[in-house]
């Protein structure tokens, strides 16, 4: 905008075409003040009579939304200690949505009101700046695709595709000319398929000593059906009437059935404990209300509930060898379930298994053996309407999974161990994500899911309300593990 007015006072000679093009734009949002002494004065009547001639392809849009934010007053995002995400980077982005929302709406105050409504929807949404930067980046395309000068076949938009932050900060010349957008949105396997594929997975295989320290089931050396875990066991309650709530800490007495004896509410928070950076040093917070360590839960429930899996490892059953033919391979599954609380602890309530193209080829919801107790469905997603009509049962899944599977059938997953804790299925070829990509603090600390796919693939996941979904963390999982693969083989070349 200053480079614009600066042209159009400046006494010198005629500028080149492109130089006069800037300056029609400059005399065409701002109204003449007066005649214009000497030369400036032709040039002024000059393009005055060359807008004339070109108002018809000049919309009442764009000159209505012509003002930058700039000339706007800009409302400001207090600072706050401790914040999950700097108030600089938040104040950025809602700059940018501005900039955006002013294209489209009808109003420079819509404009901002939009802008700080969706800048704060991203800020509520994410629990750590890095989540905060992919879900503001997200929101920075989709404002983009609304804007009336997009590429018309790129307004529509898939919930789950990949977007880079070279496409976002590159505006409309990137979504022309960049590639990333008119490939699929799931990261390409290339020539890594089938046999080649699973030759190269059996480098990133957990050993025997990983299996062990991150808690996979074993068979148990004297117990038919049995399991052993070789992780330290937590301290059970010398009463076995006596259980602890695996959400808040706190011991509650169950009747033979398994059911609370007393109606007692469970306070609880389902966010991790972070350590936060504050005035004076640090301080540890949980990221779903970022209260005290410590403090009152920010959730309630109606009863407290226990996990259960590490304590009755009875009913399991292990894959097998299986002959094939000589051009095949055992295979390569991604695998993720679903837990509920029942009377007996965390039981199956859904089970989804992908291949290597990400498409589902086993997914079902299971009655468990037990009565519920809490749906979870803010993790599980599952409802009490998904289970109504259900009569497939644990032993049936594990019949359907035993016939995909071989002994040297490799599974992906995340944290894989605790899954198949769930199915009481006792498998070792497997590459689990949470080893694959390491939290820096090193056992028992994981990263979450939701953080490798917005750190390495720039992707959204898990940030739907309704709960989590096993076929969307299954590809995931996937994904992931196919990227891990391209990116270590472009440095063994």
């Amino acid at each position: 905008m200053g480079s614009h007015l600066h042209c159009a006072h400046t006494p010198c000679a005629p500028p080149a075409p492109t130089g006069a093009k800037r300056t029609l734009t400059a005399s065409g949002s701002q109204p003449s003040n007066g005649p214009e002494p000497g030369g400036q004065q032709l040039k002024t009547r000059t393009l005055s009579g060359m807008a004339s001639k070109t108002t018809t392809t000049i919309t009442p849009k764009r000159i209505a939304h012509s003002p930058s934010l700039q000339s706007l007053k800009k409302p400001i995002i207090p600072k706050e200690f401790g914040g999950k995400v700097p108030t600089v980077i938040r104040q950025r982005y809602l700059n940018l949505f501005i900039e955006e929302c002013l294209k489209f709406c009808t109003s420079n105050q819509e404009a901002i009101e939009k802008a700080l409504n969706e800048e704060k929807v991203a800020y509520d949404r994410s629990p750590s700046k890095n989540i905060y930067l992919n879900v503001a980046v997200n929101t920075l395309k989709k404002l983009r695709g609304l804007a009336p000068s997009t590429v018309p076949s790129l307004s529509k938009t898939s919930g789950r595709r990949v977007v880079s932050h070279e496409v976002v900060l590159g505006g409309r010349l990137a979504t022309k000319t960049s590639f990333s957008l008119s490939r699929p949105s799931s990261p390409r396997v290339e020539d890594l398929k089938g046999a080649a594929l699973y030759s190269r997975l059996k480098e990133y295989l957990l050993t025997q000593d990983q299996l062990k320290e991150n808690g996979y089931p074993f068979p148990h050396p004297e117990r038919p059906g049995g399991a052993v875990i070789f992780t330290a066991e937590e301290k059970r309650p010398k009463d076995s009437s006596c259980r602890t709530c695996c959400r808040c800490g706190t011991e509650y007495l169950v009747s033979s059935s398994g059911r609370c004896v007393r109606d007692e509410e469970c306070y609880y928070h389902w966010g991790r404990l972070r350590r936060n950076r504050v005035a004076g040093g640090w301080e540890t917070q949980y990221m779903c209300c970022s209260a005290a360590a410590g403090s009152v839960g920010c959730q309630v429930a109606k009863q407290h509930v226990q996990d259960g899996r590490k304590e009755r490892l009875e009913g399991f059953v292990k894959t097998f060898e299986k002959e094939l033919p000589g051009d095949t391979h055992p295979g390569i599954y991604a695998l993720d379930c679903e837990m509920s609380y029942t009377t007996y602890g965390l039981e199956l309530t859904r089970v989804t298994v992908v291949d290597t193209d990400v498409h589902v080829v086993y997914d079902t919801f299971v009655k468990p053996d037990n009565e519920i107790v809490d749906y979870n469905t803010r993790f599980s997603g599952v409802t009490e309407a998904d289970l109504a009509d259900t009569s497939v049962t644990l032993r049936d899944v594990q019949a359907v999974l035993l016939s995909m599977f071989s002994a040297d059938t490799i599974l992906i997953g995340h944290s894989l161990e605790s899954d198949l804790l769930a199915l009481k299925v006792i498998h070792s070829t497997v590459v689990d994500t949470s080893v694959l990509f390491p939290h820096r603090l090193g056992l028992p600390y994981k990263r979450s899911l939701r953080n490798l796919m917005a750190d390495y693939l720039r992707q959204i996941i898990q940030d739907n309300v309704d709960g989590h979904s096993s076929s969307e963390d299954a590809g995931a999982c996937m994904h992931l593990v196919i990227w891990k693969v391209r990116e270590d083989a472009k440095t063994k070349r």
